[in-house]
């Protein structure tokens, strides 16, 4: 079942590949090297990066670079105490759309979802293959599959609530897939997710979903706002098991040195969250 057309897919392969390619090429490397590379035109790579990310490839390109990490420190850096103030959506018009959440009471929690059931399915998104899971209050999960593979992405979600019931029901999700991946329409309503996690990882989690889309913050810069600024690793740690990726946007979470840290479903799709994050605040 696809969010959007198959296209997406195709889209995040394309990118995947341009991330390799700039790596070995860098900045240097000429739209129509690039564009040959990949055995596309140079005219083609143009309207499919033009089209998806709304700014031309060379744009583009500067924002896949390793150094692209350290530019964003310095000029989208977020203050977290601040970031409400800023709004919860940045100024992308991808990012209209908003959230709501509650979260699993820590007993329930405890209780590894037991007496809950668990709907499942598999959806095309702007970064290839997502996994998304969700109870009857929201999304609870949502894993990227494009570097783990499916079965990996599978296995990894279900570990997290072992005891819940699981139904495959993508046409019940779907609604809510498709307004968290953007699609513009006067009848979605906004996602709604249901964080199940331990006291600290809920904290660490809505922490991360006060930071506007296109901009970063430091994993200290997390802790300090959850009220433990001595727990940087354990803050760390609760970044890396976010299970709503991308909608609880972990891949906003930088390291302070500019590095990218890690991610859950592998860097290169950190990357591209990042790169298509800022492209599309700037288009």
């Amino acid at each position: 079942m696809n969010v959007q057309t198959s296209e997406s897919g195709y889209h995040y392969n394309v990118m995947r590949r341009a991330i390799e390619l700039i790596d070995q090429g860098g900045e240097s490397l000429s739209l129509e090297e690039l564009a040959r590379q990949m055995d596309m035109s140079p005219a083609h790579f143009q309207r499919l990066f033009s089209r998806w990310t709304g700014v031309s490839p060379k744009r583009y390109q500067q924002y896949l670079t390793l150094g692209h990490a350290k530019a964003l420190l310095r000029e989208r850096f977020t203050m977290l105490e601040t970031a409400h103030s800023v709004g919860l959506s940045g100024s992308g018009r991808l990012y209209d759309l908003f959230l709501k959440w509650e979260a699993m009471s820590p007993g329930e929690y405890a209780r590894k979802g037991a007496g809950l059931t668990i709907y499942w399915g598999w959806f095309e998104s702007p970064f290839g293959p997502a996994l998304v899971m969700g109870t009857a209050k929201g999304i609870c999960g949502m894993a990227f599959s494009a570097e783990t593979g499916e079965e990996a992405a599978m296995q990894d979600m279900l570990s997290r609530w072992p005891l819940a019931d699981y139904v495959e029901d993508p046409m019940r999700l779907r609604p809510w897939v498709l307004s968290a991946f953007g699609a513009a329409s006067d009848r979605l309503e906004p996602t709604p997710l249901y964080l199940i996690g331990s006291p600290l990882q809920i904290k660490v989690w809505e922490a991360l979903m006060q930071i506007p889309s296109g901009q970063v913050t430091t994993y200290s810069q997390i802790a300090q706002a959850v009220g433990t600024p001595q727990a940087v690793r354990a803050v760390g740690t609760a970044v890396g098991r976010n299970p709503v990726s991308w909608l609880i946007p972990c891949h906003r979470a930088l390291r302070k040195s500019g590095g990218l840290g890690g991610y859950h479903w592998g860097l290169p799709v950190k990357r591209a969250m990042l790169a298509y994050e800022a492209a599309q605040a700037d288009a």
